[in-house]
Formats: structure tokens, sequence, C-alpha cells
């Protein structure tokens, strides 16, 4: 194997992307081609894909965790990202009625742009968390979906609440390598004035990507970090050594 070849093969066991593509001519291969054309497609679904709590969280976790059910104002996720910031009025005062003022922590679950991804990855993760939380001693608030949801939305949950930690689990804008990616934005304190700088992330959680098990971990660990240093966003660096047990 010449050198050429040893790269392309190194490069191409490093990334699911889809480098050094065997190509017939000036195409990709009809194999290549057909592939592309398959992951399309459920990148698409992911998109159009719908979060129903009760099949996809499951009646006995719902229960456990007094999990229940709100919107944005967004009718459209991929139209109305402004609206999809902002709750729905009605459902700004359940969750005022519902869930504890000023918890340690508050987990909220988001379809964001890829429900598929929450589907997948947010029942066996926010059972990972809440687990975690509740052995580090964490006073949690009650947790609930939004559904038609981007990430701004941490903002108007924190100033209703007003958590010292808020986690946002929510599916990615999905890609040609995996549609069911799962991030988790994290705020310390969020409130309207927040913008990206103030949030920390943990991104590409799926089956390929960051698991499930190594996922919770480093979210605890960085609202740890958070909680710590009494800020968020751009000033906390990750690290792994705090004391998270599983």
């Amino acid at each position: 194997m010449n050198h050429e070849a040893t790269l392309q093969t190194i490069c191409k066991s490093l990334t699911p992307a889809r480098v050094f593509a065997p190509r017939k001519g000036n195409a990709l291969s009809t194999k290549d081609w057909l592939l592309l054309r398959a992951d399309h497609a459920f990148a698409r679904d992911a998109v159009f894909e719908s979060i129903d709590l009760e099949r996809d969280f499951r009646s006995e976790r719902i229960d456990q965790m007094g999990l229940f059910e709100v919107s944005s104002k967004a009718n459209n996720r991929l139209l109305q990202p402004d609206l999809g910031r902002q709750l729905n009025p009605p459902d700004r005062n359940r969750i005022q009625q519902q869930c504890p003022f000023q918890p340690q922590l508050q987990i909220i679950l988001a379809d964001g742009l890829s429900p598929a991804a929450l589907k997948h990855q947010g029942p066996p993760l926010l059972d990972s968390l809440w687990e975690l939380a509740r052995n580090q001693g964490w006073t949690l608030g009650r947790p609930f979906l939004v559904h038609q949801a981007r990430v701004g939305i941490l903002n108007e949950i924190g100033n209703l609440l007003e958590p010292e930690i808020a986690i946002l689990l929510v599916g990615e804008r999905p890609g040609l390598t995996t549609a069911n990616s799962l991030s988790a934005y994290l705020a310390y304190k969020p409130n309207l004035a927040q913008d990206d700088a103030n949030r920390n992330l943990i991104s590409n959680i799926h089956g390929n990507g960051v698991g499930i098990k190594d996922a919770s971990v480093r979210i605890m660990a960085l609202a740890q970090s958070m909680r710590c240093a009494k800020t968020g966003g751009i000033t906390i660096k990750e690290t792994l050594n705090l004391g998270v047990r599983i």
C-alpha cells in the first residue's frame, strides 16, 4: 500500500464523513450514491418526527419524575426559530404552577431540530442524569418537555423558575452521518439577558459519538464546575475529576 492509500485509510477510520469516497468517472459509485440518498432521507425524517411523551418516555418514568409537556410559541420548528425561544403563554403559567421554584438543578427536554434524537437518546440520558444528581444530593426541579423548542428557551425558563443550573437536552440539526444526535446545553442561573457565551455544551450524544454514560458524567461534572465558580459559559473549562460517580 502506497503512502497516499495509507493516508486515505487512516482518514476514513477517524471519521464517518464521506472522505475519499470512490468515484465512477466524475460521480459517486452507485452504492455510495444510494447510501447518501438514504442518509439524506433519514435526516429529513428526523426533522419531521414527533415526540409522544407516553410512547417515547413510558408511563413508569413519567410517573417517577412527574414529567409533563408544554409548547413554545412556534408552529414550525424550521421557519420560526424566534418563536421557538418563547413559551406559549398558558404553558408559562403551567410551568410556574407545577415546578418548584429555585431548584439546584432543572432538566428540560426539547425536540429542537431532531425530535428523533430526543426520542432515542433522551430517555436513557435523563435516567442517568437523574440518578447522578440524586446520588450527589442535588435538589431537582420537575423535568418537562417543550415541543417546537430552540436553545434560547433556556432563558425564559430560567427567568420563571430561577434554577441554579439548567440543563436543556435538545435534538441537534440532523446531518448526513447521523440524524439522532443530541446536545446538552447548561446554563448557570439562566435569565433573559444571557446568550450563547453564557452556556456550556456537550454535543454529539449518540451511538457513534459520545455515549450516554460518558455524556452524563461530563454534564454533571460541568454542572459542578459551574456551581463552584458561580458562573457559566466561556470561563468554564471542562474537567472530569470532580468526584462524579455512577
